[in-house]
C-alpha cells in the first residue's frame, strides 16, 4: 500500500469530512417530530418562548441525574459551541449561549447545520500549518497553551460525539423506543 503525505491542515480536513458524512445520514432521515422527541420522563428540549424563538433547557451546573437532550437540544448545542468556535478562529469576540438562535424543528435547523458546516470548511481550508499552530484556548482555560490545531480537532471530536447520539435517538424513535409516558 502506498503511504499518502497530508499535512495537518489536510489531515483534520479529512477527519472533518468523515464525521460530516456521517451525520448527513442522519440529516437526510430526520422528520421536525424527531426534534422534539422526549425519549425519557427527564429530557433537556427546546421550548418555544412566546414570541416565535426557541430556548433551550439549560443549567449552570450539571444536574444529576443528567437530563436525556432531545434531537432539537443537541442541534442547538452543535450551533452554539460550533458558532462560539467560528468565532476563536476568526478572532472575533465569542457570542453568548443566548445569542445563538436555534431555528426550529425540521429543515430550518438542517439548514442551519449545513449552513455552519460550510462556513467552517471554508474557514479550516485557509488554515495552514502556521495558523494551526496560533493560539486558541477554547474551549479550555486561557493558559491551557492549546492552538487553533487543538480547537479544530475538538470540534470533530464534539461533532462525533453529537453525531453519535442524534443517530442513537433517531433509531430508538424510528423503532418505537422511549419511556411509556412519551410520545413514540
Amino acid at each position: 500500500m502506498r503511504r499518502v503525505s497530508t499535512s495537518r491542515s489536510e489531515l483534520v480536513r479529512w477527519q472533518f469530512d468523515l464525521v460530516w458524512s456521517l451525520f448527513e445520514y442522519h440529516l437526510e432521515q430526520l422528520s421536525p417530530a424527531d426534534f422534539l422527541w422526549e425519549p425519557a420522563a427527564l429530557c433537556w428540549t427546546m421550548r418555544e418562548d412566546g414570541s416565535g424563538g426557541w430556548v433551550a433547557d439549560w443549567a449552570d451546573t450539571e444536574p444529576d441525574p443528567i437530563p436525556v437532550p432531545t434531537i432539537g437540544w443537541l442541534s442547538w448545542h452543535i450551533g452554539w459551541w460550533w458558532s462560539v468556535a467560528l468565532d476563536h478562529v476568526r478572532h472575533q469576540p465569542p457570542r453568548e449561549r443566548t445569542d445563538i438562535a436555534w431555528p426550529g424543528p425540521g429543515s430550518p435547523t438542517v439548514e442551519w447545520l449545513r449552513q455552519l458546516r460550510a462556513d467552517w470548511v471554508e474557514l479550516v481550508d485557509t488554515l495552514d500549518d502556521a495558523a494551526l499552530d496560533s493560539g486558541s484556548a477554547y474551549p479550555w482555560p486561557a493558559d491551557a497553551g492549546l492552538t487553533i490545531a487543538h480547537l479544530v480537532s475538538w470540534v470533530d471530536a464534539e461533532l462525533m460525539k453529537n453525531v453519535a447520539e442524534i443517530g442513537q435517538l433517531r433509531l430508538q424513535r424510528a423503532v418505537g423506543a422511549g419511556s411509556p409516558d412519551t410520545d413514540s
